[in-house]
Parts: C-alpha cells; structure tokens; sequence
C-alpha cells in the first residue's frame, strides 16, 4: 500500500491549457464615458478590491486562526479521535508509532494530536531462521502501542509493519518466514488488518513517506516551497524532493512521482539506494578484499588501537580490528584518511544512480544516521537538532580519524561515508546547509506519519465513493 501517487508522464502540447476563442477584449462600448460609467467602473473596482481582500482574510484566517479555532473546538469535546499505528521493521531495529489524530474544524484536514514512540533491538532481520522469536519481540511493541488506542477504537485502528532494507537483503524464503509469523500475530491482535498490513515496503514509499513526514510537521504542505528529505538507514538511503524544472533533468523522469497534498499534488523526485546505507557500507568497506566467510577482519578505515570489535550485520557476525598505515605510530596511532576515503568512494559511489544533480537548489532536512552522528561528535545539540553544513561534516570525519577512541571504533568511517555521500554522492558544496532533526514539534522524524497519514485518507477516500 503506497502513496495514491502515479507516474508522470510528460505532457503533449495539446494538453496545455489555451485561451478560449473569442476571450480577446473587444473594443470599449461608446456609453462608457458618461458619469454613469465612471460610478459603475467605480462600483466595480471597489467589488474587485473588496472580494479579493475578502478571499486574502479568509485565507489567513484559516491558515492563522485554524489552530485558535480547533484548540476550542478540542476543549469543547467536539473532535472524534482517530488512530493509526506503524511498525518499521527497520535493519538495526523495530519501531512502533502509534498516532492520533482528529479532523481540523475549519478545512477537515487530519490534525496530529499525539504518538507514542517505542523501538526495540535487535532489527526483524536478525531473527532470520527463527521467525517465531521475531513475532514476538514484534508483539511487545503491539502492547505498548494498545496503551495509546482505546479498547473501543482497537477494531478500527489499523494496523501495518513496513520492513525495510533490513529484510529487502535477506534470502527471499528467510524474509517470508519473518512476515508471515507476523501476519499470524496480527490476526489476533484485535486491530484493523488485511492481505496487505505486513509487507516489505518499496523504496519509493520509503522516500516519499520521509518528504511528506518532514514537509507535514514543518507546514509546508501548503506552499511550494517544500523542503528536500535526506533519510540514511541502516541498509538504504533515500532522497526525496521536489524539483524546479523536471524538463532540465531528463534522467529523473523514471523516478518522478505525483504526491498528494492537503489539496493539490506535488511532484517528486525520489529514489532509494539499496546498500548505500551505513551498515551496509561499513560491511562493505570492512569485507574490502577479504575472503568468502571470513570473519575476523581488518580495515584501514578503523583505528589501529581497534581489536576485534563486534560489528553485526544481517545475519553476520563479525570481529573487526584496525589495520596499521604508513601514517600511523605507536605515540600517534591514526587512520590514514586519503585511504580510507579511496575505499569508501569504491564502494559507494557506484551505488548512487541516478545522482540527485539538482538536490543542492534545495533547502535540506536530513535525519536518521545523520543526526545521530551529528549528536555524537557534537555537530549540533543532542536535543534540540540544529543547522551544520556539509564542509563541517568534512572537517569532523578528518578530525575522528585522526584520533584513536575506542569507545566509538567506527565512528572514522561512518563519517567518512556521510562525507562522501554528502559531497561527491550528492554533489552538495562544503557551504550547503543541513538541517538536522529527530523531532519538530515533539514529533518523531520517520516515514511511519507519512504511512499512517496516507493509509487514514486512502480509507476515508474509498468510504466516500463507496
């Protein structure tokens, strides 16, 4: 089940909106000059003047008054609550959004009221092999998620898991054992589910659900100046935006989609770039050179203090120990950063077509593993997110590499990787400004609202033509 969005398709001229005949202003009456006419032209200014100015007010009073309006209305006791809940069945994790939401007084648009926001570790992959263990560690968000919604709305709640990269990697015969101990489990967990509430999502969704989340809690829905979505996974990336001029990109046009907004339609580009992810990279990264099965690995992207780290990936378990480099002393132990960049841009930038060439017109929202290295190496404040740019990711990844921490054994090359995906992945200059979230307004970044939002106004949609 994805966004209500379609295809674009490239419009033929005979598409385009013409005049119609004859709407060429004809010649002025010969009764216009009389003191009669100049009261009616005066009257009809003055009805133009008055109706756009009404037209303007009504405008701002909705956009303006709609919270004043709807915060009574709410403490009346008018607004019928609604529920949604989404598990993202990530690669390093499961996470549980439970929703809340009432329809806006003014313009009957969903409001977002409140959700819960649980996660539990391992990711459902992990359990490949044992599909009734990944059920239950599934199960125990569904208790907590049953704290939010009442009893009596339990039945019309519904209910989906998306899984993402994490299980999009597994063996497919794996993967269906997880979704179907899953679908079992729904079955009997008293919300609304059908043929479709367990599924593996396509990376289309993943974007586009990440852009409407990000665009929805920063109000900008409702304009044209829509901010770009940059999502780093464990597995995947996605980027999602709208562009300018699709016509100057022709390379974009298998990748554009037709999203619906609160009245209208945006159109986006989005991909998602299965293994550019930041486990993924990293076990690419580390198996560099190594043999089938092997273990026990070294990599010049870690630290030469480093011995034998844990690093899970998938399935996999793996003990990962730094390599010692020309540049490195026992006084000074170091990564050699031009060796570590070389072999993350080898296993990076073929992952990335098409390249997002137009994404640096945009304003930038990116979340996910790029907040949480920013919080970690102290790029922006651990709670409240914050503006960096790309140059200072640059400067802080040569920066971690340069020193041996053994509490963050990784951290050199997931910024490395983050660096390069930014600047040479993307194209973005040193100056680009990121902004960086996990939360606007108290509320979770994650493609999880932009699902639960669509899955509500697709029910509410087919109820209406029924």
């Amino acid at each position: 089940m994805g966004f209500e969005y379609e295809l674009l398709q490239q419009q033929d001229s005979s598409e385009r909106t013409q005049p119609p005949a004859g709407s060429r202003r004809k010649g002025g009456s010969k009764g216009g000059g009389g003191p009669g006419g100049s009261n009616l032209r005066f009257s009809f200014i003055c009805l133009v003047v008055s109706a756009s100015l009404l037209i303007f007010l009504l405008g701002a009073y909705t956009d303006s008054f709609h919270p004043i309006i709807d915060g009574i209305a709410g403490r009346l006791g008018y607004h019928e609550k609604i529920y949604a809940v989404v598990i993202d069945a990530g690669s390093t994790g499961s996470r549980v959004l439970a929703f809340e939401f009432h329809h806006g007084t003014l313009d009957g648009r969903l409001v977002l009221d409140y959700e819960l926001f649980e996660q539990s570790k391992p990711g459902l992959s992990a359990f490949a092999g044992r599909p009734e263990e990944g059920a239950a560690s599934i199960g125990k968000l569904l208790d907590l998620a049953k704290r939010v919604v009442p009893e009596a709305k339990l039945s019309q709640t519904p209910l989906v898991l998306k899984a993402t990269a994490g299980l999009r990697l597994l063996p497919p015969a794996q993967a269906e054992a997880l979704l179907a101990a899953c679908r079992e489990l729904f079955k009997s967990s008293g919300f609304l589910v059908n043929a479709q509430s367990v599924e593996i999502m396509d990376g289309t969704d993943e974007g586009i659900f990440s852009w409407f989340t990000v665009n929805f809690l920063l109000g900008k829905l409702t304009g044209r100046n829509t901010v770009a979505a940059l999502d780093l996974g464990g597995g995947s990336t996605q980027v999602t935006f709208a562009p300018r001029d699709v016509s100057q990109t022709p390379l974009y046009k298998d990748y554009m989609h037709r999203v619906p907004t609160f009245s209208s339609y945006v159109e986006v580009f989005t991909n998602s770039y299965l293994g550019a992810g930041l486990h993924a990279i990293r076990h690419a990264v580390f198996t560099h050179r190594a043999a089938e099965n092997q273990t026990k690995l070294s990599s010049e992207c870690v630290n030469p203090i480093i011995h034998e780290k844990l690093f899970r990936y998938g399935t996999g378990q793996y003990y990962i120990s730094g390599k010692d480099n020309p540049k490195a002393t026992a006084e000074n132990p170091v990564v050699d950063y031009e060796l570590c960049a070389s072999i993350v841009k080898q296993k990076l930038l073929p992952t990335l077509k098409p390249k997002p060439v137009t994404l640096k017109q945009h304003e930038i929202s990116a979340f996910s593993y790029f907040f949480d290295r920013a919080i970690e190496t102290g790029l922006v404040d651990p709670m409240q997110g914050g503006e960096t740019t790309v140059g200072e990711f640059v400067s802080k990844s040569r920066e971690v590499c340069a020193e041996a921490n053994a509490d963050q054994p990784f951290m050199c090359v997931d910024l490395v990787f983050i660096s390069t995906l930014l600047e040479e992945g993307y194209g973005l200059k040193a100056k680009t400004p990121l902004k960086l979230y996990k939360k606007i307004d108290g509320h979770e970044i994650s493609w999880a609202l932009g699902c639960a939002y669509n899955i509500l106004t697709s029910r509410e949609n087919a109820m209406k033509h029924k």
